[in-house]
């Protein structure tokens, strides 16, 4: 589990996006926990990859608190219907919808560069009302799928309001404490968080969240996203074809 932690935050330190990806397929294929398991005791790890990894950020300047609090207040509000969802679905259901999340996070890694090109960036009050609404759907994702939400953040932060990627990735991460307080609170009531990862998740995360974040600023990651988003495509594609149980035909 200090692996697991340790690979999580240096990915979601380091890319801004992937700690819970990584997680949740560890803890499915090696810990062999089942998938609304693995989702709960994820969001909890990821709450405190969100401290750590905010920290190097924050100590370059790296972070706009306005568009965190604009992201992070309604993500709190729909992160605990994210997790209700989550937890009523067939474990082959939910291992096909983090198949089909998988595949979305892959395509944005690798298009990412070219995100900026997209759209006009909106400035102000509509930058700050763009922002909310990507936070309430980046919520309910969160708290479904035990990510910290950064996924969607990130790219919505540079293609909505023009936001530099290193700066988009700070403030994504201050961003997912709220968030994920909120979604994990929702799976520890329903009994979706295994207690007994925490203690090995949390001092790896801790660690490799502000190994990532120092790294972000002086590694070009380029060759990692490419090779990150290769092996998420190949993951989704397994998970969206989990089979259906005869007992479910």
């Amino acid at each position: 589990m200090l692996l697991v932690g340790l690979a999580a935050g240096v990915f979601g330190g380091l890319v801004g996006v992937g700690g819970g990806v990584i997680m949740i397929m560890l803890m499915v294929g090696v810990s062999k926990l089942n998938q609304h398991q693995a989702h709960g005791t994820s969001l909890v790890a990821l709450v405190f990859t969100g401290v750590a990894g905010t920290i190097p950020y924050a100590l370059k300047g790296a972070i706009d608190v306005p568009a965190a609090v604009a992201l992070a207040v309604p993500a709190m509000l729909t992160a605990r219907h994210g997790a209700r969802l989550a937890h009523a679905l067939a474990e082959w259901k939910l291992k096909r919808a983090f198949g089909g999340f998988l595949v979305l996070v892959s395509l944005l890694l690798l298009f990412k560069h070219r995100l900026p090109g997209l759209s006009d960036p909106v400035t102000g009050w509509r930058a700050l009302a763009a922002l909310a609404v990507v936070g309430l759907f980046s919520g309910f994702v969160s708290g479904m799928m035990g990510v910290g939400g950064g996924s969607l953040m990130v790219p919505a932060m540079v293609l909505l309001a023009g936001f530099g990627q290193y700066a988009a990735q700070g403030s994504s991460l201050l961003a997912m404490v709220p968030t994920g307080v909120a979604g994990a609170r929702a799976h520890w009531q329903l009994g979706n968080v295994v207690k007994r990862m925490l203690p090995g998740l949390i001092p790896g995360i801790l660690v490799g969240a502000y190994l990532g974040g120092s790294l972000a600023a002086v590694l070009d990651e380029r060759t990692l996203r490419l090779l990150f988003a290769g092996v998420l495509l190949w993951t989704g594609v397994r998970f969206l074809r989990t089979r259906r149980p005869l007992s479910a035909a």
